[in-house]
């Protein structure tokens, strides 16, 4: 028999949010190749071009600074990175600190460096 894994579904590290769509944004992410981002995939705009991508506290393009959250899963199958349109929570809400997806390789003190970030735009993690 075989086994499936389920994997975060959309929004489920969404406690609160402001009413309406005040928390949420369409943005442009740019996803890796051979990638899935799933929710809750902490993200960060680059300052040259304004795409999301993920957050690399190490970066100096603008990535270095957590900016919001990926609200649904998006899939990049092919072998190059690529633009896909998605949503991001950037602002006022309160969010399940086990359930954010980081970049492999961040370190405990980038996570917390990240989760501050989130906190200036009133994103909280619990």
């Amino acid at each position: 028999m075989s086994t499936k894994t389920e994997t975060q579904h959309t929004a489920e590290f969404l406690i609160a949010e402001s009413p309406g769509t005040i928390s949420r944004d369409e943005a442009t992410v740019t996803v890796p190749a051979s990638t899935t981002l799933y929710p809750g995939t902490v993200l960060a705009q680059l300052s040259a071009t304004g795409k999301w991508v993920e957050y690399d506290n190490a970066g100096t393009d603008g990535s270095e600074e957590a900016a919001g959250i990926l609200y649904d899963e998006l899939v990049n199958s092919g072998g190059a990175p690529a633009d896909k349109a998605g949503v991001v929570i950037n602002f006022a809400a309160e969010v399940r600190s086990a359930a954010l997806q980081w970049k492999s390789g961040l370190t405990d003190n980038d996570k917390a460096a990240g989760r501050a970030d989130l906190k200036a735009l009133g994103i909280k993690a619990r």
